[in-house]
């Protein structure tokens, strides 16, 4: 299994957890000064309420949005879609919101078009979390958290080449990014390019030693390469750092089939 495939979880902890842009939207609403600390406290009550009662935050934020507030409401909005298991709602709420702000807040816009990708992948639509990635990396090139989430729609869509042309620049970028080093030996491993996907890996876990997806990744590469000791020596690991969650589904399974061909 390919480490790509371990995405879902991974596009849920992105960026902070509940993809929060308080701060960005709090300077860029056009609130008074008086009022910036209460709006701010009502968006972060909201945000906090969509990972935790998402049909509340919902509501919540379209009363706010009716009463004005903009961007934030909107915002908040989407972040309840997700929660209520509406990504392709959200996306396209955010992909919207992206659009509206590209003129005058070009970082802000990026932001939301970036999330607007990571709903549109949770949607299992590939090509239009690929257009909303291609337009936020437009306004934010050097973008790392950008760069990661193309490169994982890119290798869903098989397209591995152009994933690691993506992971090269983060790793240029964020060179002390184990995650980056992680899915990059996951390319190169498709790509056929076992040295490489081993040099990658080995780097990722000095930087992270006990990484279970760098774990679960070193042990495919060790067995292709032979290495069955080695690669149960890894997953096995996997299981006793994070016993739960895909990456340990990833981890049982390969140690079913490495079992099968005794």
């Amino acid at each position: 299994m390919p480490i790509f495939r371990v995405t879902e979880d991974k596009l849920k902890k992105r960026r902070g957890g509940a993809l929060l842009l308080i701060l960005a939207f709090v300077t860029a609403a056009r609130f008074a000064a008086a009022d910036e600390a209460a709006e701010a406290r009502r968006y972060a009550d909201c945000t906090a309420q969509a990972g935790a009662a998402p049909e509340a935050a919902l509501d919540a934020a379209r009363a706010w949005e009716a009463e004005g507030g903009g961007g934030p409401a909107r915002h908040c909005a989407a972040l309840a879609l997700i929660g209520l298991d509406r990504p392709a709602e959200a996306a396209e709420r955010l992909g919207e919101l992206g659009a509206e702000l590209a003129a005058e807040r070009p970082a802000l816009a990026a932001e939301a078009l970036g999330q607007a990708g990571q709903a549109w992948l949770l949607a299992d639509e590939t090509e239009r979390a690929l257009a909303a990635q291609d337009a936020a990396l437009a306004l934010a090139p050097d973008d790392v958290e950008l760069r990661i989430d193309r490169s994982l729609a890119l290798a869903l869509a098989g397209e591995y080449r152009r994933a690691l042309d993506d992971l090269d620049l983060a790793q240029a970028l964020a060179p002390e990014r184990a995650e980056v080093l992680v899915l990059r030996a996951s390319a190169h491993r498709l790509l056929d390019e076992p040295a490489a996907a081993l040099a990658d890996i080995e780097q990722a876990l000095t930087l992270a030693p006990q990484d279970p997806e760098a774990l679960l990744e070193r042990g495919m590469s060790r067995r292709l390469a032979g290495d069955d000791s080695g690669a149960r020596a890894d997953w096995q690991a996997v299981l006793a750092l994070a016993p739960d969650g895909a990456v340990a589904e990833a981890a049982r399974a390969n140690l079913a089939r490495l079992d099968a061909t005794k």
